[in-house]
């Protein structure tokens, strides 16, 4: 096994133990050594952004003190979700290793897969105007 899996592997479990979220664990490494270590915490804090990913990358941008984490790379225990991958985009994280599909967590109830195909919410543009206000500063 990876040796960077294998931690992310290490940090799903501790979570799931602990009962803090899902079976979801997260390393973020740069040249060759791990940056930051994280799992998923969506129970224990109550809040549905707290996946092993975006912890991990909170982790390692307060680490180097950067938002950006190019050069970076991410191994993760199951397949990013749609809100993961835009964290990593955003943090210009380039590779992503992932185990588990996204199909793997729909089997066991998450529903991760549902992201990928239909976009059953409504998104309505009001008060674009105002808005662009703070842009201009």
């Amino acid at each position: 096994m990876n040796k960077f899996m294998y931690q992310a592997v290490k940090e799903a479990f501790k979570g799931v133990q602990q009962s803090h979220g899902g079976p979801f664990g997260a390393v973020v490494v740069k040249d060759g050594k791990i940056l930051s270590k994280a799992h998923n915490q969506v129970l224990k804090t109550n809040d549905p952004t707290a996946h092993a990913e975006i912890n991990a990358i909170k982790k390692a941008s307060k680490k180097l003190k950067t938002f950006d984490l190019s050069g970076c790379e991410i191994y993760t225990t199951c397949m990013p979700c749609a809100m993961c991958l835009g964290a990593i985009k955003w943090a210009n994280i380039k590779t992503v290793y992932y185990g588990a599909s996204s199909k793997d967590a729909d089997k066991i109830g998450f529903r991760d897969q549902k992201f990928y195909e239909k976009n059953n919410l409504k998104i309505i543009n009001i008060d674009r105007a105002e808005s662009l206000e703070p842009f201009k500063v």
